[in-house]
């Protein structure tokens, strides 16, 4: 008697999905550390592309928020709670084996596969 398939393993050893939700674990470097460590997963690829675009540009928006006079320090509090709950939200989708597309950034991030 045979028991239940085994998830299937990304090239880094990894389950695909654990090692999706991890390229979320850093924002855009963990995303690009998984973009470059794997060879054959499309799910694990693809969140680490998504992961990088996302935090890259999250953190660039940020940094110009916070740069604002006055309201800037206090907008950026919002933002970047903002950003903490998809980051959460993301390494959740992909911890479960769904593929959430962000509007644009997946995808472009679908796009470059």
């Amino acid at each position: 008697m045979t028991g239940p398939p085994a998830p299937p393993r990304s090239s880094t050893g990894l389950d695909e999905n654990l090692a999706a939700a991890l390229s979320y674990v850093g924002g855009a470097v963990t995303g690009v550390l998984f973009l470059a460590l794997e060879q054959r997963s499309a799910v694990v690829r693809f969140h680490a592309r998504q992961s990088a675009i996302t935090f890259l540009v999250l953190a660039v928006v940020y940094l110009l928020i916070h740069s604002l006079p006055v309201v800037g320090r206090f907008l950026a509090f919002f933002v970047l709670m903002g950003i903490i709950v998809l980051w959460v939200f993301l390494m959740v989708k992909a911890v479960r084996g769904q593929r959430y597309k962000l509007p644009y950034i997946g995808d472009w991030a679908e796009e470059k596969q």
